[in-house]
């Protein structure tokens, strides 16, 4: 390998990684440099930078420390207005979503007025479209799943690029679901082809797979695990990503591909067959409970006993 490869290949860096580098260069040098016409009326002589002004605040006025809401994160989230339908919920971006809390509303106009009046606000994090937010009357927020979501398991989280994905694949194949519960599978196909079977096997196959992959499962995964941490709920069972998510994430989220896409084919093999089906005896069974050498008799006439 020629240096100039394995330098381009040194070049790199994480999210967290340039995160940090720009902060400590705000801090270090932005935020160290000298006011010149900027320097504050009351020295216009001293040698003054951001950092010493701010520093001059606190000694002058103090620190009001104001800790915010777990309720701040819904309200920077963007929001819809929409009618609360009796049977299937809400409609946002094309997807359906509904819950317990809807109960009291079904079918009701919303007190609001002005533009929207009447409607109801629902509020989305367009990182992770399996749940919308929905205000009640009383200022509380309640989570709503996706109606496509199955009862129980996972699915792996997906964004607003994933549905607009979703429903152009849905189109392309003819389907009209009348339930997102029909674009569960579509959905599951999506996120395998961004997850190749062949980065299940192996770190070869994912090195094989390229880095642009893996980089944008990482971002996506990042996403969703942002939006957790911001909702004061982080998953269970998903480690955070640390400097190596780019090479970790992509088996990881395989993994969940996997699992989703095997418990929502046991479902449906469960709906087509409602009635378990009686395994069949192991091979000898009936000569072990009869023995094979013993004469029928005249009255036996191969029928069951009643």
């Amino acid at each position: 390998m020629s240096s100039v490869a394995k330098a381009a290949g040194d070049a790199m860096f994480t999210v967290s990684a340039m995160e940090h580098l720009v902060a400590t260069w705000v801090v270090k040098v932005w935020q160290n440099r000298r006011l010149g016409q900027h320097a504050p009326p009351w020295a216009p002589d001293q040698r003054h930078s951001p950092n010493t002004l701010f520093a001059s605040s606190f000694a002058q006025g103090g620190f009001g420390l104001r800790i915010p809401s777990p309720d701040s994160y819904y309200g920077v989230l963007p929001a819809s207005y929409v009618m609360i339908h009796r049977k299937r919920g809400v409609k946002i971006k094309n997807l359906w979503y509904d819950g317990p809390a809807l109960d009291d509303h079904r079918g009701r106009r919303s007190p609001r007025g002005g533009k929207h009046a009447g409607l109801w606000r629902i509020r989305r994090d367009p990182r992770d479209r399996r749940e919308v937010f929905f205000e009640d009357l009383s200022g509380r927020w309640h989570a709503l799943r996706w109606n496509g979501l199955p009862p129980e398991g996972e699915v792996p989280a997906f964004s607003d690029a994933r549905v607009d994905e979703l429903l152009v694949e849905a189109a392309r194949r003819g389907l009209a679901p009348r339930d997102d519960r029909d674009l569960l599978p579509v959905l599951l196909d999506l996120l395998g082809e961004h997850v190749p079977v062949e980065q299940w096997l192996g770190r070869r196959a994912e090195k094989a797979a390229g880095k642009r992959g893996r980089a944008g499962q990482a971002r996506e995964e990042q996403r969703a695990q942002a939006a957790d941490r911001d909702r004061h709920r982080p998953r269970q069972g998903i480690e955070p990503i640390r400097d190596t998510a780019a090479e970790v994430v992509p088996l990881q989220r395989a993994r969940q591909v996997r699992s989703a896409v095997d418990a929502d084919r046991r479902r449906r093999r469960e709906r087509a067959v409602p009635s378990p089906m009686k395994p069949p005896g192991l091979l000898g069974t009936g000569d072990r409970e009869r023995d094979p050498f013993l004469l029928p008799s005249p009255d036996d006439d191969g029928e069951p006993d009643e």
